[in-house]
């Protein structure tokens, strides 16, 4: 009768009576966004310290007070705090419920922040559970910690990588979450039916354990109802829907992406990351709570480098962390004694640990206390999603569906590489076209803290097309473009390809006249810092970036035209205009390097671009988690066909840097998430010197990609920023030739030919007399293991020979163009670049390579850079090496002895001498023109010469000195 009468009740009211009260509470604010709870607010006194607790979306607010009395806002009251509550209600009754996006929720506990720090005066202890406290996490780094004194989170994941659920691939779940964010969730909400059957079926045994435990009970009223209104809470009570477009955020930002731990998440248009972290952390972690997994919720000591992780590690589930008795008995009170600690001076509880990232496995002790747990907390937890399955993805079966997800990404885009035709439509603008009509609401570049989708950045280039026609500027056109790095300078640079005009990359402050006249350019894009140079020429001028309300500095007499101020809606698209038409055989860049006597141009056609940018995206294995940090210009070969280019084609973000700020690199890697950095030459010098990212310091980073870092720069960068590498590449800028070093572990070394690109061989040379030496039959001889020879790349149909190609070389009527460099291949077919065809030093003893001299002196730890060069000496020259020394050290010529052993003594260099410091050109490359004109070797203690006998370099004695010319 009593099982009758109490399933009765069950069915009529969905539960038993009982008389457990909520915790009285007044609303003190409401917004479109939440309501914010103040709980007993008749008890307030000043002084007190202050909570806001925040739950997650598919749990209504009464989690915090489920047990009443030992519920958090109960046990916490008692404790002496003030607690107040973020209500966000359910999105299937509140307006505009199921649009809200993630950004609305950061900005709402943000308001609720300001309000609570106004009313109370004093800072809030943050508090998060699950979900709520990943937004805790996001709020703070938002703000920048302002409001906050604390953060308390339990179960709250951080390291998605580390917490997959039955040990999936983390690239298989990315791929799934991605999809499912940009096509099922944009048009599917997730009702509150749905969040509640999802939680139950995530462990079906355990669910119908639970009922089946409750049936048996059912005739025991006094058994059941303490536990009653946790019960119902539970199955149908505790859950509410989760608007589409936040559920697409999630799993985009945090699970796609990861970018809890990398950073770069995004709450509008503003990057943010968790490294702002800095106040006190306490991260509650469930042994057994499969969805909170512990690596995962660990991941914050490595995701917040700036700030005091604490940790308490509790033996309870998910929803046991936050409610049932091991929250009441053990949570709770270490929750209030944390806050003792840090508003009162208590001691803190033993059970309260600094946060170690790596916690030892103890898998027997594990497995018995799930079993235990989980026997014991049928009706207390009611959700979990089991571990059976886990062990059965093991290490290699994760390894091996990472290595399938790497070919799937590589396979289309060799492909694609394999298909382009000289006749085949490719282009900067139209790569950027694609995307922004595969994912418009992606994002695809960050500058100076703001974030630019695909659909912005259309939409801008295709506003800046309609500029430059209003102009008169029409395909095949050759247009000069001399700006800083920022926006206007990316949407210029694809409007001129957009429009199959021919975009003429100038740097600012170079030789601009003399340039244009080079090249043949009339019409030249500007900014408004560039403009008085750009006028200066007597080209005609369009000015973009700065916006359209910004003064000119116009010079008198100069025709300019203001592009800001042309309306692209009242521009009408003349007939001939076709989007995009740029076919891989034209031009599509001219980069104009150099200058004086060595100024040159070199031009690069919409195949060689998109040979680059394919096959960087391809060694680097970029994809849509990456952010490209771009140290280099635009108008470098570097910025335009390895960041930009390798960005675009693996779908990757890429951030632009103004300028090499090794402080704002060091703040900008973190906020934008950035995974990988290109560089040119020496950049990294300044950074490494800067010691921004000291060693050990946890970072984004997984890669370094650029061409022309120094062997010793390449060790200190890996050691500094392990386990990062460097990809080091080498590419011919007019030929077809790449070669890149994928694995990284020679340092030093170009590596091999990156698949998709020209073939290659390396030919016998002399470069005395500067030819190709030839066989018995007269074809060109290629070189032996080690020899040193020309690199030369097999040269497409479509490429003219009369600019400086070869025929003939292996067979009858092949054709082949030559690289202005000399390499030698080792045994394991791996490319060294020994020098420049034009800087080989012609020694006494026959030809010098100066690319082994510099990077066996650049390995020595007291040396900052060093150059090259020979120094004439009758019919003959000298082989000069000048070194400046890092700060702090001091180089003996014991050093230097040591060092250069690893070369053969034909190829070390006569002098070896201290300078002050190496100049460097705009790219950072070292100049060795001003150190020759310079800085020549004098006699002295800082100067070396190689004395052949005792094979050990002295000092250079006046007695000596008549070994120098003059």
């Amino acid at each position: 009768m009593a099982t009758a009468q109490n399933g009765l009740e069950v069915i009529r009211f969905g539960g038993l009576t009982h008389d457990v009260e909520s915790s009285p509470f007044e609303v003190v604010e409401r917004r479109r966004m939440y309501r914010l709870r103040h709980y007993f607010p008749d008890e307030v006194a000043d002084g007190r310290p202050v909570a806001l607790l925040v739950p997650p979306l598919m749990v209504n607010a009464d989690i915090w007070d489920v047990g009443a009395e030992d519920g958090a806002v109960g046990i916490l009251n008692r404790g002496g705090v003030d607690c107040w509550v973020v209500d966000f209600g359910s999105p299937a009754t509140e307006e505009g419920g199921w649009q809200r996006d993630l950004a609305d929720h950061i900005l709402a506990i943000s308001s609720a922040i300001d309000t609570v720090t106004e009313a109370t005066g004093s800072d809030v202890h943050l508090m998060g559970y699950s979900q709520g406290g990943m937004f805790a996490y996001q709020t703070t780094a938002y703000r920048y910690g302002k409001g906050v004194e604390s953060i308390v989170t339990f179960g709250s994941p951080v390291d998605i990588v580390n917490g997959m659920p039955f040990g999936l691939p983390y690239g298989m779940v990315s791929e799934a979450a991605d999809f499912v964010a940009d096509h099922v969730l944009n048009r599917l909400p997730i009702t509150d039916s749905m969040v509640r059957i999802g939680f139950q079926l995530l462990d079906p045994v355990k669910t119908a354990k639970s009922r089946i435990d409750f049936l048996r009970q059912l005739h025991d009223r006094e058994a059941l109802l303490p536990k009653e209104r946790q019960r119902r809470f539970l199955n149908s009570e505790g859950w509410v829907g989760y608007a589409g477009p936040a559920a697409a955020d999630l799993l985009k930002q945090f699970v796609a992406h990861n970018r809890m731990m990398s950073g770069g998440f995004v709450i509008r248009d503003h990057p943010v990351s968790l490294a702002e972290l800095r106040c006190p952390i306490l991260a509650f972690v469930g042994e057994v709570d499969d969805i909170g997994q512990p690596g995962a919720v660990r991941g914050i000591v490595r995701a917040a480098p700036h700030a005091d992780v604490y940790e308490a590690t509790l033996l309870a589930g998910h929803f046991g962390l936050v409610a049932g008795s091991t929250a009441s008995n053990r949570t709770w009170p270490l929750v209030r004694q944390w806050i003792d600690w840090l508003d009162r001076e208590h001691t803190l509880p033993p059970e309260i640990t600094p946060m170690s990232e790596y916690v030892a496995p103890n898998t027997p002790r594990s497995a018995a206390a799930r079993a235990i747990h989980t026997a014991g907390s049928l009706v207390e937890a009611g959700t979990g999603l089991g571990k059976a399955l886990e062990n059965l993805a093991s290490g290699a079966m994760k390894g091996s569906v990472e290595l399938v997800g790497e070919a799937a990404r590589a396979l289309p885009r060799l492909t694609r590489l394999g298909t382009i035709q000289p006749h085949t439509r490719i282009s900067l603008g139209r790569l950027l076209a694609e995307q922004a009509n595969r994912a418009p609401n992606r994002d695809l570049f960050l500058f100076d803290d703001r974030v630019h989708t695909n659909e912005a950045v259309n939409a801008r280039i295709d506003n800046v097309v309609r500029g430059l026609i209003s102009a008169g500027v029409r395909p095949a056109n050759r247009v000069g473009v001399i700006m800083e790095t920022r926006p206007s300078a990316l949407a210029t640079v694809a409007a001129v390809s957009r429009l199959g005009a021919v975009a003429v990359l100038l740097a600012p402050g170079s030789e601009l006249k003399r340039a244009l006249a080079v090249t043949g350019v009339r019409t030249v894009v500007s900014d408004p810092e560039n403009l008085r140079q750009a006028a200066a020429t007597g080209a005609r001028v369009l000015v973009l970036g700065g916006g359209a309300d910004r003064e000119l500095d116009i010079p008198a007499g100069g025709d300019v035209t203001d592009l800001e101020q042309v309306d692209p809606a009242a521009v009408p698209l003349p007939g001939w205009y076709t989007p995009d038409p740029g076919l891989a055989r034209e031009l599509a860049f001219v980069l104009v390097i150099g200058t004086g006597d060595r100024l040159e141009t070199k031009y690069i056609t919409n195949h060689r671009w998109a040979l680059s940018a394919f096959g960087t995206a391809t060694s680097a294995d970029l994809d849509r988690r990456d952010t490209v940090y771009c140290l280099a210009p635009l108008h470098h070969s570097s910025g335009l066909l390895v960041s930009l280019g390798g960005a675009i084609a693996g779908g990757s973000r890429i951030a632009l840097a103004r300028s090499l700020d090794p402080h704002r690199f060091g703040e900008e890697v973190h906020r934008y998430g950035v995974t990988v950095v290109t560089y040119t030459w020496t950049m990294m010098r300044d950074i490494l010197d800067a010691e921004v990212f000291p060693k050990g310091h946890r970072h984004p980073i997984r890669l370094f990609i650029g061409s022309g870092m120094p062997a010793g720069l390449w060790r200190r960068t890996v050691e500094q920023f392990e386990p990062a590498r460097v990809l080091e590449f080498y590419a011919s800028i007019e030929g077809e030739v790449v070669l890149a070093n994928v694995s990284g572990v020679k340092h030093g070394c170009k590596g091999r030919p990156v698949p998709g690109t020209a073939r290659v061989e390396l030919v016998a040379y002399d470069p005395i007399a500067e030819e190709v030496l030839v066989d018995d039959s007269g074809y060109a001889r290629r070189c032996a293991d080690n020899e040193v020879g020309l690199l030369i790349g097999k040269a497409a149909d479509s490429v003219d020979l009369s600019t400086g190609g070869l025929r003939g070389v292996f067979a009858r009527g092949d054709s082949w163009m030559p690289t202005e460099n000399l390499f030698r291949r080792d045994s394991d077919g791996d490319y060294w670049l020994m020098d420049r065809r034009d800087t080989v030093i012609q020694g006494k003893r026959g030809p010098v390579y100066s690319q082994p001299i510099v990077d066996v002196l650049n390995d020595i730890g007291a040396v900052d850079m060093e150059v090259a060069y020979g120094l004439p000496d009758g019919g003959h020259c000298l082989a000069v090496a000048a070194v400046s020394v890092r700060e702090g050290h001091r180089l003996e010529p014991k050093d230097v002895t040591e060092a250069l052993r690893a070369l053969d003594p034909d190829q070390r260099p006569d002098i070896v001498h201290v300078v002050p410091e190496i100049p460097r050109s705009a790219t950072f490359r070292p100049s060795t023109r001003a150190v020759r004109e310079t800085m020549p070797p004098a006699p002295g203690p800082d100067t070396w010469y190689y004395d052949r006998q005792s094979e050990s370099y002295e000092v250079l004695t006046e007695a000596e000195a008549g070994r120098l010319p003059g």
